[in-house]
């Protein structure tokens, strides 16, 4: 089989088997694993899940504050900032009609991320940040507040986004690219907003979000995934790339073997055993770390040195001696209750700076001279460690391999923060507990191998080859067959496809640009098709409902080119794919939820107490709306009661609790409207006191609203780089926080830290 055909096998092979390689826990933000929101949380509680493998918990009332601490949120949040592909991913039974956040990271009214369900409007709401720190909102009707467990999860992947229900793809949309720029000071909650509102009620389990746009897999691993990302397309190259590396070693390696044991059967060999450049005669024995092995017939046998129990005399302990296997009974010295022996060191530090150093000899702890001063080192304070048998302190990261081990053959010396230590090397077993003599594992004989049919396993130091039989051709490493089906012709592949050769048999796959089973392939469309869309024919695509276009790229308006008539009292919205018959001012729904509105009803306004007719008038209702009329025979002022405070007719103000809202009064009706502020084109902008629109300042440290860019950054009293929107606390102080604004340094005290 030709290298090309095995790399392009890989790749089927690859793409086919994701799902069973699992997903890497560094991508895996799993929050009811890091986070127990159990019975800390006034109005959570954990119970029986979907399934008993991990946590669940019920969320109820409407007094609670389940926000993650903000070390652990930290932690969670860095695998997510700067990232444009991932997954968010939950189990759950909501309560019917409940409206509720399943988790919302924000700053303030900035929502960086957040998903919701709608119980009253039948909606699942996605919110996240896009450039210029706006907030873009994806609405998708579909009902989860139904008292039933769902498997929901969202796909994100640069400008698409796919929402899955219980393994089945609902709707899938062109968005604008989300930004997860997300500031330090951001905060994490599950099952709200904030303390106040989006209270999900309800049932959790398995809340993630798994930095990949397919994790969707995890709920659904039997779910069909035909078109890889980008990403998934470089770690493929890259895998290929690798695996095209080690296949040239490995068969380097197997025709050298198998010419040298080909070449055994044509020579006489005199029955001597060579073991590390030495050769011994026939019987001969001699002891090799701790192994005793004797030369038999021309084979190394060896057994494995069992050390006696040891009783040593007072004033001696048992320890290991270079060159020697077992411990020997070695001079003892006693010092600050530790038992040394010859040639051990210990230091004393003193809390005035001072240090001693003693040497164990001749069963007695002498002082050592030491007149040299410590070097200077090259790492700050925080990374400098002492160790116990010197005076000098270390950097961390220090080489005590390099001073000298004990580790012999196949066993590696590994440095730790106070010391060195022995650790076997890969597939090789210790000899005893330190680590420092180990010995091969025979894969072969104790049946850790995979070689397959057709094969003999041959042992090699730390691993094993699959040697194929005579007259049999190799497939892979662990592989042998006797015919190739491909070469011969004799095999049912279809011609868009490429045959491999396999034990016994052959498979198929189809080439680039054609999908199918291999033994039928059709014509694939590049990717071309957008939103959704199908590809019919090589480049032709056919699109699924509200798109169009030959790449199925334009999103069809049915508001405008008149495909939807909507209800009376309910108006168009058109939706990305999709469209949204919405009830007009003046109505609500009725529960009973019709596409085209006729479910919108009027609201009775006067009834709930929704009208704001003055105390000398009375409320008429009417269709979508109210009046405030006069009695007969009484001359009405037309003023308005709003917030508990009279306002005369004709009065415009603004809102105290809302500057940004205007209300006007006008014959007994209040009416109140957001204010429309122009664009501040600029990057630092403040909200003056009172006010309610944002105007630019030249000073970045006095501006509430920054915008960032990355490219510019700023350096701190340390030298470390932080980018635009980073926050820090000041070197030396407890109460300085200081901020990079664009390539200024904004630093300011907190007065209630003082």
């Amino acid at each position: 089989m030709g290298l090309l055909q095995f790399l392009l096998a890989f790749g089927v092979f690859f793409f086919s088997s994701v799902v069973g390689l699992g997903v890497d826990p560094s991508l895996i933000i799993s929050v009811f694993q890091d986070f127990s929101p159990g019975a800390d949380f006034t109005g959570v509680s954990q119970v029986q899940g979907f399934h008993d493998e991990s946590r669940a918990f019920l969320f109820q009332g409407s007094s609670r504050n389940v926000r993650v601490p903000e070390e652990t949120a930290q932690r969670m949040l860095q695998k997510l900032r700067g990232k444009s592909e991932f997954t968010v991913a939950v189990t759950l039974k909501q309560e019917q009609l409940n409206s509720g956040v399943f988790l919302s990271i924000h700053r303030a009214e900035q929502r960086y991320l957040e998903l919701e369900s709608s119980g009253q409007k039948s909606e699942v709401r996605l919110h996240f940040q896009t450039k210029g720190q706006q907030t873009h909102t994806e609405i998708f009707p579909y009902t989860l507040a139904d008292n039933q467990w769902h498997k929901v999860s969202v796909a994100i992947s640069a400008s698409h986004v796919t929402l899955y229900v219980d393994c089945n793809r609902i709707y899938e949309r062109v968005v604008a690219v989300p930004l997860m720029d997300i500031p330090e000071d951001a905060s994490f909650w599950i099952g709200q907003r904030n303390s106040a509102h989006g209270l999900f009620k309800g049932v959790m389990q398995d809340v993630q979000i798994l930095v990949m746009p397919q994790g969707y897999i995890t709920q659904c691993p039997d779910l069909n995934r035909t078109c890889p990302t980008c990403n998934d397309f470089h770690g493929l190259v890259q895998k290929i790339m690798e695996l095209q590396d080690i296949l040239a070693k490995t068969s380097s390696k197997l025709l050298l073997a198998e010419e040298r044991m080909n070449g055994l059967d044509n020579c006489y060999c005199e029955r001597t055993c060579s073991v590390k450049g030495v050769t011994y005669r026939e019987d001969q024995a001699w002891t090799d770390g701790c192994k005793n092995c004797t030369c038999t017939n021309g084979t190394v046998q060896c057994e494995t040195i069992v050390c006696p129990p040891l009783e040593c005399p007072d004033g001696s302990v048992p320890a290991y001696v270079a060159g020697e296997c077992c411990k020997k009974c070695q001079p003892m010295c006693l010092f600050t209750g530790q038992e040394l022996v010859e040639g051990d060191k210990r230091a004393v530090h003193h809390p005035t700076g001072l240090c001693l150093l003693y040497e164990c000899r001749g069963r007695t702890m002498h002082k050592v001279q030491n007149s040299d001063e410590c070097p200077e080192l090259k790492c700050p304070e925080a990374e400098q460690l002492t160790v116990s048998d010197r005076c000098c302190k270390v950097c961390r990261g220090h080489d005590f391999c390099a001073e000298g081990n004990t580790c012999m053959e196949h066993s590696d010396c590994v440095n730790l923060d106070a010391g060195a230590s022995c650790s076997c090397k890969e597939g090789f077993r210790s000899l005893r507990p330190d680590n420092a003599y180990c010995e091969d594992i025979d894969e072969c004989a104790e049946g850790k191998h995979y070689c397959r049919e057709n094969t003999m396993c041959v042992n090699t130091p730390g691993s094993f080859m699959c040697i194929c039989h005579t007259g049999y051709i190799r497939i892979d490493d662990y592989s042998c067959t006797e015919h190739d089906e491909c070469v011969s012709g004799q095999h049912n592949c279809d011609e868009n496809a490429l045959c491999f050769n396999t034990v016994g048999g052959h498979s198929c796959s189809c080439k680039p640009g054609y999908t199918g089973n291999g033994t039928i392939c059709k014509a694939l469309c590049d990717g071309l098709c957008l939103n959704g869309g199908s590809c019919v024919s090589p480049n032709t695509c056919v699109c699924t409902q509200g798109f169009t276009g030959q790449r199925c790229e334009t999103d069809i308006d049915e508001c405008s080119e008149g495909f939807v008539e909507c209800d009376s009292h309910a108006t168009c919205v058109n939706l990305p794919g999709w469209y949204h018959c919405e009830c007009r001012d003046g109505y609500h729904d009725n529960g009973m939820f019709t596409a085209n509105g006729e479910s919108c009803e009027d609201i009775d306004e006067c009834k709930v107490g929704r009208s704001t007719c003055a105390n000398d008038t009375i409320c008429f209702n009417l269709d979508g709306g109210y009046d405030c009329r006069c009695p007969h025979g009484h001359n009405c002022t037309g003023d308005c009661i709003h917030d508990n405070k009279v306002k005369h007719n004709g009065q415009i103000w603004v809102l105290d609790n809302d500057r940004c809202s205007v209300c006007s009064c006008q014959q007994g009706e209040v009416d109140c409207w957001p204010l429309s502020c122009p664009p501040a084109d600029c990057d630092f902008t403040l909200v003056p006191e009172g006010e309610c629109c944002a105007r630019c300042v030249s000073d970045p440290c006095q501006a509430h609203s920054v915008r960032n860019d990355i490219t510019k950054t700023c350096e701190d009293e340390h030298g470390i780089t932080r980018f635009s929107g980073s926050s820090w606390l000041k070197h030396g102080t407890e109460c300085t926080l200081c901020q990079c604004k664009n390539g200024h340094i904004c630093c300011s005290v907190d007065p209630m830290c003082l």
